[in-house]
């Protein structure tokens, strides 16, 4: 049959929270040849601006979209498809096409997207994906929540049980911690970790979750079955100090939307509505005192204090060769591990390289 030969391009769902999007460009034109990964279009919505990568190599047959439209999340953007597969065929194809309806748990305010945890510290959001045998927990950086692996979760949960957490202080967790730090952070996740009974897990962590990633394979060894570090902390003491003390003591969008772009090597990628997010976030009471305290522990004299090293965990190092925070050559610190450097991408490189990241993940898990 035509239609098991037919890839429909859908509207991708970035998030949990996320129901639409805008198409906002192609990116290739009909009848060009996809290979597995390559950016095929690009989309915008409320959090942040991304490309669609191709699941499947083919042919793109049809761009269905139009762009500056906004979409329902699976609506037909596109067919992909060999030649076999006649005009007539795609025609019919997309004239049947029907955007399927939200899965169940997806619609109505009520409806569950996140899940809460108690731990010593305080109380934990986070995000549960997949149902693997292998367990994957995510660690996002300062100043960062979990919605910063919302184009690697989706497609890690493939193959594992996905976890992603807003670490303390940070997203829609606890607050205010006392004595924040590097060690504390970590034990932390180590409580989360006993609350849900998980004896053992995969760590990708990214800038200071990486470091915190490294602090748990160093004091809990059994815990921590590999590491992935995506633009780490812990391995070198150089640190962008103006980015972090500039996003600790933005107070409006004109502050801090030029720190944030620092964070990308196409600053057009951070959006309005990221901005003003991450602005409400840092007017929540508690914030920016546990900000400044994490940042006096973690970047003394503004640098990077902690020197840490994978140890024995297997370790895969992702780096954005852009990056202006953390500087890649410190991915040659990391001993033993498998280092990759990616083109085109800053410090945000699981979001601004998503499909090669994920690749590169996936291959460390199976190994």
């Amino acid at each position: 049959m035509a239609e098991d030969r037919i890839i429909p391009v859908v509207m991708p769902k970035w998030g949990l929270s996320m129901e639409e999007g805008k198409l906002t460009g192609w990116l290739v034109e009909d009848g060009t040849p996809i290979n597995v990964g390559e950016a095929i279009l690009e989309v915008e919505t409320d959090k942040i601006a991304g490309s669609v990568e191709a699941s499947v190599a083919g042919t793109l047959r049809r761009r269905v979209g139009e762009p500056g439209t906004v979409y329902p999340v699976k609506a037909l953007l596109g067919v992909i498809a060999d030649e076999s597969v006649t005009d007539q065929e795609i025609d019919d194809y997309v004239a049947s096409y029907v955007t399927p309806p939200a899965e169940e748990g997806e619609e109505g305010e009520a409806a569950p997207k996140y899940e809460f945890i108690d731990v010593p510290d305080g109380r934990l959001r986070y995000a549960k994906r997949g149902s693997g045998a292998e367990t994957v927990i995510l660690l996002h950086g300062f100043g960062g929540d979990l919605d910063n692996w919302l184009f690697n979760i989706d497609a890690l949960a493939e193959n594992a049980t996905v976890y992603a957490l807003d670490l303390p202080g940070h997203g829609q967790s606890v607050k205010t911690i006392a004595n924040i730090s590097l060690p504390v952070l970590a034990m932390t996740v180590v409580s989360f970790m006993n609350a849900l009974d998980i004896k053992a897990a995969h760590f990708v962590g990214h800038s200071l979750g990486g470091a915190i990633a490294m602090e748990i394979a160093r004091e809990a060894p059994d815990r921590a079955k590999s590491l992935t570090l995506i633009s780490t902390a812990g391995l070198g003491s150089d640190i962008n100090i103006d980015y972090i003390n500039g996003f600790v003591n933005a107070s409006s969008r004109r502050d801090l939307k030029p720190v944030i772009e620092q964070l990308f090597a196409d600053p057009s990628l951070v959006t309005r509505q990221l901005v003003d997010d991450l602005l409400k976030y840092k007017r929540i009471d508690g914030v920016t005192e546990t900000l400044r305290a994490l940042a006096s522990s973690v970047f003394p004299g503004g640098t990077q204090g902690a020197r840490l090293d994978p140890g024995r965990s297997p370790a895969l190092v992702i780096w954005g060769r852009e990056d202006r925070i953390i500087p890649a050559s410190h991915a040659n610190a990391a001993s033993g591990a498998r280092i990759e450097v990616i083109d085109g991408a800053g410090h945000m490189v699981q979001m601004e390289q998503a499909g090669r990241v994920n690749a590169l993940i996936r291959a460390h898990l199976a190994s």
